[in-house]
């Protein structure tokens, strides 16, 4: 599959599906944008941009609806999105993706007053996501060469959640994306 033809599919699926919500006051898509935008003007690499542009598709993969951190489910769409990613692109966008809820029960645990920062979707979840790191996890996490990636894409996921925030369109990012794409194994 072309580079081309791998954004196509990963944009329309956005567009099918970016309308949902998951407890924020922001949608799935205006989420993404928000999140690559703050990543943007922070001058993060491109294949940091790219993650956090991406660092939600499982939400859209998985047809659990809207409010599974009310009903007690945990989709594991950090998992299920990186997973899917993996087949086109590099481990330097997928496993900050793969981290980013590691990252949040991380954060949690290495900094002050950063759960009491949390909106109150991602409180919710953080429970059922496995609570804040242990010690033991923590040092694991530590170690992992994109922990620290995925931390400053965690930061930037916490930020995105402003109603109604202006952003570039989701096509602006077609060329970053496509620069990444290599062809499944």
């Amino acid at each position: 599959m072309q580079a081309t033809e791998v954004i196509n599919k990963i944009f329309a699926l956005y567009h099918e599906r970016g309308h949902r919500q998951y407890g924020e006051d922001v949608t799935e898509l205006q989420h993404a944008l928000q999140c690559a935008a703050f990543a943007a003007r922070n001058n993060e690499a491109p294949h940091v941009v790219a993650a956090c542009l991406l660092h939600d598709y499982g939400h859209l993969v998985h047809d659990l609806g809207e409010d599974i951190a009310e009903r007690g489910l945990d989709a594991r769409h950090e998992e299920l999105g990186a997973n899917r990613l993996a087949v086109w692109f590099p481990a330097e966008i997928v496993e900050p993706i793969r981290l980013h809820v590691a990252a949040k029960r991380y954060l949690c645990w290495k900094v002050p007053n950063y759960f009491d920062g949390l909106s109150e979707a991602s409180q919710r979840s953080l429970q059922l996501q496995g609570g804040v790191m242990t010690d033991e996890e923590a040092a694991v996490f530590e170690q992992n060469p994109h922990g620290e990636a995925a931390a400053r894409l965690r930061r930037y996921d916490d930020a995105g959640k402003i109603k109604d925030l202006e952003t570039p369109e989701l096509e602006s990012y077609r060329l970053l994306l496509e620069q990444f794409v290599h062809s499944p194994a």
